[in-house]
This record gives structure tokens, C-alpha cells and sequence, in this order.
């Protein structure tokens, strides 16, 4: 009796763990790959970030290869030891391959950015995330 049991459950989860789609991401087989490109933006004075984060950013969101744009400040979440508010603004720019990504740091206004707000900032860090 236990064994026939034990056969039905095993069958039953063989049977279900079928009907779940299986999603594997092998990087080298995809032909174009998305990026996320993560920005976090330090500045010298804390009395910049509104302007910073009104003016300036959103020009890199503007930027002829960017599929999607977001920015933002620190939560106010629970200080916990993994998480980090010390940066003051940050953005995400979605791209749709690497060449768009590559194609960004050379746009004219992520230049303009950079050449009319580099002074802003003391620290930026950048993490690129490949989908």
C-alpha cells in the first residue's frame, strides 16, 4: 500500500513539475542582449540635489538610445547593515543591446551632462546588469 502511494505522489509532482515552464538564460546563445545601466550620483552639497535631480538627470533619460528612464532619491526604508542611502540621486536606463548602451556614452547630451554637471558630483558609480 505505501509503495503504490509513494508511486501516485511521485507521478503527481512528476506530472505538475511538467506543466512549469523551465526559463534558462545563457547569455552568449541570445543575439541582442538588454542592459540595465544603474547610476548612483554622490554630490558635494546636499543642497544641489533638488536642482540635480530636476534639471540635470532627466537629460540622460532623453538620450536617443534609452528605451526606458527612471530616477530617484533614497527611500526611506529600514536602516539595515546591506542597505546603502548614502548617495543622494540615482537613474536607470533600460537599453536594448550593448551597441545601444555603447552608443550612449557618446551621445551628444550624455556629453553635455557630463561636461555641464561632472562639478556636481564628488563619487557616481555605475552597475550594468545584462538580461
Amino acid at each position: 500500500m505505501k509503495s503504490r502511494r509513494k508511486f501516485i505522489q511521485t507521478l503527481t509532482l512528476a506530472s505538475a513539475a511538467s506543466l512549469v515552464p523551465i526559463h534558462f538564460s545563457h547569455s552568449k546563445s541570445m543575439p541582442t542582449q538588454k542592459i540595465i545601466h544603474q547610476v548612483y550620483f554622490w554630490l558635494h552639497k546636499e543642497s544641489d540635489v533638488a536642482e540635480f535631480y530636476k534639471d540635470a538627470v532627466p537629460m540622460l533619460g532623453r538620450c536617443k538610445d534609452v528605451i526606458q528612464f527612471h530616477k530617484g532619491i533614497p527611500a526611506p526604508t529600514e536602516k539595515r547593515e546591506v542597505v546603502d542611502h548614502s548617495f543622494h540621486v540615482s537613474c536607470t536606463l533600460f537599453f536594448d543591446s550593448l551597441e545601444g548602451q555603447a552608443a550612449y556614452q557618446k551621445d551628444p547630451l550624455h556629453l553635455e551632462f557630463i561636461s555641464n554637471y561632472s562639478t556636481f558630483w564628488k563619487t557616481v558609480k555605475v552597475y550594468d546588469i545584462l538580461l
